[in-house]
């Protein structure tokens, strides 16, 4: 497997300063103190947590229904990554995942057995053990 690889710069002290990223051909963004601890615009290291997990989390969920017979048409998953202070220091503290499936022949129940395991055994959640709080809403869209 390829090994994947991102960059990123910081130019100044954290209050003032900014910084840029790149991951893969086509992540690209800027961050902020601003954008990273106080909700401004641009970019923060979280969104990316976010989009990594939602996106594994995904393609895992999507693969364990296909190998059981059931391909979905789609998977669709945000993710909410908090941020907060834990002994002054700023720490993950939750990631939240919402995920709704249009899965053809699968019940509600199963689903979200399907999901469960997803969110247990992808590699990016399998790398966020260390956030005390990982939660799971997971819907089948109507058909």
């Amino acid at each position: 497997m390829p090994v994947s690889k991102a960059h990123a710069t910081w130019n100044g002290d954290i209050p003032s300063g900014s910084g840029n990223f790149t991951a893969g051909d086509s992540i690209a963004g800027g961050v902020t103190y601003k954008s990273r601890f106080e909700g401004g615009p641009g970019s923060n290291p979280e969104q990316l947590i976010g989009a990594a997990h939602a996106t594994c989390f995904s393609m895992a969920l999507a693969g364990a229904l296909a190998r059981a017979g059931f391909p979905a048409e789609s998977i669709e998953t945000d993710a909410s990554v908090t941020l907060r202070p834990v002994d002054g220091i700023p720490t993950i503290t939750k990631v939240e995942l919402v995920t709704r499936g249009r899965v053809p022949g699968v019940g509600a129940a199963e689903f979200r057995e399907f999901a469960e395991s997803a969110k247990a055994t992808c590699p990016v959640s399998r790398a966020l053990t260390g956030v005390p709080e990982v939660t799971l809403q997971a819907t089948l869209a109507d058909a």
